[in-house]
């Protein structure tokens, strides 16, 4: 039978309503046998089975999923052999979905599913059937339980987890290199039929990836896949169950697959010969220019390391490996010189720091470049013959004497002359001089080791033509000592000699100091300038030296003080000596020789007065000076005071006087009548509220005519006053009550009205202009005031 009569078979066998048989299983019961209907199944042989006689007994039914019919489905028949046919029986269902999901005719026993059911939900239901009498509704059979199982069909296709994969593999895999394992399931029933059988293909993704059909690995089909050509594939893969078979579902997923870098490709330079610059004054260290190799490969696998192995400036250059950029950067090792050398070449090697030994027989992972440096010239600045220079003098030289040279030199080709000078913050005393020419360092001064043993000098050396570039360099001048100081004594020495001393006894030891460092060590030798019959020295040869006695007793009241010159010299080249002068005094002692007083200051107490007295005098003079000259200077500072002090500041313009005046007869009062008679005024009198401080003779103004108004005789007294030297710093305020000429309206008041007996015409005062027409219209019109 071919596949296809077998579907057709199967599909009419669905669709047509057919009676599905429970598959018997026999077991006896402990009610007595009865006989049940058996139904018939079918046999591939074409024969039919009949059941032998037993009672009412079931295992379980059968029922296909998906039922797409119109009726409902039918299950199957319970049947008991009490049933008679009359319809005294009753069936009844009880369980998982009784009376929903299965109903049962309780007359026939026959049940039926009201929906269509999927095994996918639930693959079986557990039921229980029993048969009652319908009048006493009593048991007429156990309750038997039955189980109704779901029938499996392809209904469900193959689903993968995932809808898009991603996964890599290394590039130049074998051919069968396993890259992921993608895996498909089927919700059908994989014990029943071939429903949940799997098949996997690849739709997509050939010829480069192969799928194992039965476990879904996918695995590389093409060699050496190279990801420097291709880096990204997709992948479709398919998983259809029915093992593969045509009517089958399937389902579908992405694989992304990613060739992961391997080291594959060597480092290679793009050009063989690359060129740099650089100029003559870079400094060690200094960065000139960078190489690089490039590396087909990724990551780790691209890093690089350069060195240098081989050329002429491998002891000039160096080279370091930049990590962030894989790049060579060269670098300066030594100075560089245009004038010595102009050209270097240098052989540079790039290499894979992470090699692949899979991968050897693709040749050597590294590659090789020229690298050429081309020096170029710079205005240098001159050059000294030595870093730094030292030289040696005597103290004694005399003033001009060269003390040495220093010499420098333009490297560049055109060799400019150059200018030396001294750095004058180095040489503040002006001490030494430089020749500007060939460098010569000479003295300007005197020099003095005992101030002096060392000069630090900076000398600058200038091209002439381009003074800007200048190079400095330390010259150290030490000074040699000269045996040019006579040796003195250590200290002031207070020496005193008892009364009554002896013969020989010591009263002072002395030593000396010489401020010049001979080479061999300090040595003084001691002695008398003449032979003194009173003292006598005696060298320790140690540097020191005794002073003794050689008489016996001495008399304070004859001599109280005794000068012992002793002479000092050296042993030095040329000798030096001095004759220090020691004071000797002569003191009353103790029988011990402990000093009680000494002639000097016995004489002088009964003489004088104390330093004491003599300081407090002085003290009182210098006080008392001091006091005279303060006063001195309050009284040529006092200030003229007025006579008349003022409430207010003195910054106010009105001066009160507080003075209400002597009336009538107060002749010291102003008086009108000089406003009057201008030509009355008085000689000028003094002001008396300040006391004059100089006299100065009063100016005289003409006198204003006699029938001049009051306004000009105020301006004359206004500018009389203004070119006054002897008026106070401050305005004063004058009043002159006088009101001035006669007005033409005569008088306006009324106290003279009353005493007229007619009446008075007012139209006048209509013709003095706007100003009086409030008055001449208060006493205008008086007729028509009577007759009203």
């Amino acid at each position: 039978m071919t596949i296809y009569q077998f579907l057709l078979l199967f599909l009419l066998w669905v669709c047509l309503p057919h009676f599905c048989s429970p598959e018997i299983m026999f077991r006896r019961t402990s009610v007595p046998q009865k006989r049940i209907l058996g139904a018939r199944v079918p046999r591939s042989d074409g024969k039919i089975l009949h059941r032998q006689k037993r009672g009412w007994m079931w295992n379980q039914f059968f029922l296909l999923e998906e039922y797409t019919g119109s009726d409902y489905q039918y299950v199957g028949k319970l049947h008991s052999d009490q049933d008679k046919g009359d319809g005294s029986l009753k069936y009844i269902l009880s369980g998982d979905g009784a009376g929903t999901l299965f109903i049962i005719d309780e007359k026939t026993g026959d049940i039926h599913a009201t929906r269509r059911i999927d095994r996918e939900e639930k693959a079986f239901y557990t039921l229980r059937a029993q048969a009652i009498n319908r009048r006493t509704l009593r048991p007429v059979e156990p309750e038997s339980e039955f189980v109704i199982k779901i029938h499996d069909i392809n209904d469900n296709e193959p689903t993968f987890p995932e809808e898009i994969y991603t996964a890599s593999v290394p590039e130049m895999s074998v051919v069968g290199t396993s890259v992921v394992q993608v895996t498909a399931t089927d919700a059908d029933d994989p014990s029943y039929g071939n429903s949940a059988r799997v098949i996997y293909s690849i739709l997509q993704g050939q010829p480069y990836f192969s799928v194992e059909p039965e476990t879904g690995i996918i695995r590389t089909a093409l060699p050496n896949m190279n990801r420097e050509n291709r880096e990204q594939y997709q992948v479709v893969i398919q998983a259809k169950d029915m093992g593969g078979q045509m009517g089958g579902l399937s389902g579908t997923t992405t694989v992304n697959i990613t060739l992961t870098d391997v080291n594959d490709n060597p480092p290679r330079f793009p050009q063989n010969t690359i060129h740099l610059r650089v100029l003559e004054s870079s400094p060690v260290g200094t960065s000139i220019g960078s190489v690089k190799a490039t590396d087909a490969d990724t990551g780790k696998n691209a890093e690089v390391e350069y060195r240098i192995i081989d050329g002429d400036g491998t002891d000039m250059f160096d080279i370091r490996t930049e990590k962030d950029t894989q790049e060579g950067i060269i670098t300066v090792k030594k100075p560089l010189d245009y004038e010595s050398r102009r050209l270097y070449t240098l052989k540079v090697e790039a290499e894979n720091t992470h090699v692949d030994p899979r991968f050897y027989y693709l040749g050597p992972f590294k590659d090789t470049a020229i690298v050429k440096i081309s020096i170029e010239d710079v205005d240098e600045p001159p050059v000294f013959s030595r870093s730094s220079y030292l030289f040696e003098v005597h103290e004694d030289i005399e003033v001009g004497t060269i003390i040495g040279t220093v010499m420098a030199r333009d490297p560049d080709s055109t060799s400019s002359p150059i200018r030396f000078s001294l750095d004058r913050h180095t040489d503040l005393d002006r001490i030494f001089n430089i020749h500007s020419g060939n460098g010569s360092l000479y003295t300007s001064k005197p020099l003095d080791r005992e101030l002096f043993q060392w000069h630090n000098l900076t000398v600058i050396a200038a091209e002439i033509n381009n003074p800007k570039e200048m190079t400095r360099v330390a010259v150290f001048v030490r000074i040699l000592d000269v045996n040019d100081n006579a040796p003195q004594f250590a200290v002031f020495y207070d020496t005193f000699v008892c009364e009554n001393a002896r013969p020989g006894q010591l009263i002072q030891t002395i030593s000396a100091v010489d401020k010049d460092d001979p080479l061999g060590g300090q040595k003084f030798f001691f002695s008398l300038a003449a032979v003194n019959p009173n003292f006598t020295v005696q060298d320790n040869e140690d540097n020191t030296a005794r002073i003794l006695t050689r008489k016996n007793g001495f008399n304070r009241h004859d001599i109280s003080t005794y000068l012992l010159p002793v002479v000092i010299s050296d042993n030095d080249y040329p000798i030096q000596s001095s004759t220090g002068t020691l004071t000797i005094r002569v003191c009353a002692c103790d029988s011990q020789g402990n000093m009680q007083s000494c002639s000097a200051e016995a004489l002088l107490l009964p003489a004088g007065l104390s330093t004491g007295a003599l300081v407090a005098i002085l003290l009182c003079i210098i006080i008392l000076l001091v006091i005279v000259v303060l006063f001195a200077a309050l009284k040529r500072q006092r200030k003229k005071e007025p006579l008349i002090l003022s409430k207010e500041d003195i910054r106010d313009n009105i001066v009160s006087y507080n003075d209400e005046g002597g009336g009538e007869e107060d002749t010291q009062a102003f008086d009108i009548g000089t406003l009057r008679n201008p030509a009355a005024i008085e000689e000028k009198k003094l002001r008396r509220d300040i006391i004059p401080e100089t006299l100065f003779i009063p100016r005289r103004t003409p006198t204003a005519p006699d029938n001049t108004d009051v306004r000009d005789f105020i301006n004359e007294r206004l500018k009389e006053h203004d070119l006054d030297p002897t008026a106070p710093p401050y305005d004063s305020l004058a009043t002159y009550a006088y009101e001035g000429n006669d007005s033409i309206a005569e008088s306006l008041s009324s106290l003279e009205s009353g005493t007229t007996d007619g009446d008075q015409n007012y139209d006048y005062l209509r013709e003095w202009g706007p100003r009086f027409n409030k008055l001449a219209e208060m006493y205008g019109g008086g007729e028509s005031d009577k007759d009203s």
